[in-house]
């Protein structure tokens, strides 16, 4: 079996032990794993390098990072050595741009975070974010990552359209968390689609976390999101 890539799943356990544990429950029907920051100081470098080096898998580190850019630079020099897959990052111009040079051209992706899926409007006005719809700033968000250089973007599946029609999105990434199948619980999440939904409006990837590593059976869950991976309809649209 060759696991579709186009799913990734959160490994948003407390430490790479259960992160170890996960992955071989759920074997080969998961090519694609993403750690966070939640599980760093819990082993999280380690386990991405024992999945990627001895398990074949595709990691996807999700660290957010975010600071003055010569400091960007030097974080993402020190990551790229690992051999990851992809690499999140503020979509500030600014620490895009310092973190693509920090990439030194290894195959790593530099993906840019719009604008989180858990938060909305009354999130943005607390954090003094200017006026506009959610949408429209996600899509201006990932239109100057790009111009700064950003492999791909992080956003809702609700932006997934928007950002796809953009020239600027031609050839990039777009990996979408806050994706729940029909039915599940929302938890902390609050603008989500359905896989096949985010896949036909163009994400390239989509992040699944608590729908998989918290069910009585994980590997049978990741099975399921990819048999709706490979449905009618998780089509890409026109746009």
């Amino acid at each position: 079996m060759t696991a579709d890539d186009r799913l990734i799943v959160a490994m948003d356990v407390p430490n790479a032990l259960e992160g170890l544990q996960l992955a071989e429950r759920i074997g080969d029907a998961v090519s694609f794993y993403k750690i966070g920051l939640g599980m760093l100081t819990g082993g999280g470098l380690a386990l991405a390098n024992e999945l990627k080096a001895e398990h074949g898998k595709r990691i996807f580190l999700d660290m957010k990072l975010f600071d003055i850019g010569a400091t960007v630079e030097k974080a993402v020099r020190g990551l790229a050595q690992f051999d990851l897959d992809f690499l999140t990052v503020h979509g500030d111009p600014y620490v895009v741009r310092a973190a693509k040079e920090g990439s030194g051209g290894k195959d790593m992706k530099i993906l840019a975070v719009t604008i989180l899926t858990s938060l909305d409007r009354a999130d943005l006005d607390g954090a003094l974010i200017k006026p506009g719809q959610i949408k429209d700033l996600v899509q201006e968000r990932a239109g100057n990552a790009f111009a700064a250089g950003a492999d791909g973007v992080i956003a809702s599946p609700q932006e997934a359209a928007l950002i796809r029609a953009l020239p600027e999105a031609e050839g990039k990434l777009i990996v979408t968390p806050g994706v729940r199948p029909a039915g599940a619980d929302l938890g902390d999440q609050k603008r989500v689609a359905t896989p096949a939904n985010a896949v036909a409006d163009g994400a390239d990837h989509i992040v699944v976390g608590r729908p998989i590593w918290q069910a009585p059976d994980p590997r049978g869950a990741a099975q399921a999101i990819q048999a709706e991976l490979a449905s009618a309809q998780a089509t890409r649209r026109n746009h």
